[in-house]
């Protein structure tokens, strides 16, 4: 039985050395060498990395916040509409989310509108340019919402944060409104700056300092008096997030 051993182990050393001999002969000697080098350092780099993963933090949702915001005019001018003599009044909700980075030291927000409530207080009787033709006054109802808008807010982790905004979409009416020659639904543009005050780490309050609100159909028919006005904006707003 020992004899048959030491021919196994003569066999087994004989093959061994015959594969070598074929490795080295085509050049793949050196090929394996090299493989048996690596091998540590590549399994190294693979634990590292799978580390790595495990350790790498979640990513989180963007900042975002809801708000229950309120507008009230205290008076209007005649720069890019001819309309005048109205008031306008709104309440709806601003939905603002982290979007865009940072821009001139600002947190670039997109802000989107609904504005379920409208009010606008007008002359019950204008020409075509939006002047008035008589004293008696009505109120037209209304709805409105803006689907595209920014906001840049500086001092964003501080208590008091100013910001710049600006929104656009349409208005609707279920009459003509500034002439009854104009039209049911009109474009808007709304801008405004202010602040916004930290009341706790989820609520907040915004003082619209400076707004102002237009509209106007852009030309969709003949008669386009269009109106500006500018407004106080209120809000309160809830914060998501961290």
């Amino acid at each position: 039985m020992r004899s048959n051993l030491v021919r196994l182990s003569e066999s087994a050393a004989y093959r061994l050395e015959l594969f070598f001999a074929v490795l080295s002969r085509f050049g793949y000697l050196p090929i394996l060498a090299a493989l048996c080098l690596l091998a540590p350092h590549i399994s190294q780099s693979e634990e590292t990395e799978t580390s790595t993963a495990a350790i790498a933090p979640a990513r989180q949702a963007p900042a975002s916040e809801i708000i229950v915001e309120g507008l009230a005019s205290y008076g209007n001018y005649r720069i890019f509409a001819s309309g005048r003599d109205c008031k306008l009044y709104t309440a709806g909700v601003e939905y603002d989310r982290h979007s865009w980075d940072y821009f001139l030291k600002a947190q670039m927000d997109y802000v989107a509108e609904v504005l379920p409530l409208v009010l606008l207080n007008e002359p019950a009787k204008q020409d075509i340019w939006g002047n008035p033709l008589t004293s008696a006054r009505e109120t037209v109802p209304g709805l409105a919402f803006s689907p595209i808008g920014f906001r840049m807010q500086w001092l964003s982790k501080r208590a008091i944060r100013p910001y710049l905004t600006a929104k656009g979409g349409l208005i609707l009416f279920p009459k003509k409104v500034l002439s009854s020659d104009a039209s049911y639904v009109n474009f808007t543009l709304q801008s405004g700056f202010g602040v916004q005050a930290e009341l706790t780490p989820r609520l907040g309050l915004r003082l619209g300092l400076w707004n102002d609100f237009h509209f106007s159909n852009s030309f969709m028919v003949p008669v386009n008096p269009g109106l500006d006005v500018m407004n106080a904006n209120l809000g309160l707003s809830y914060h998501f997030g961290k």
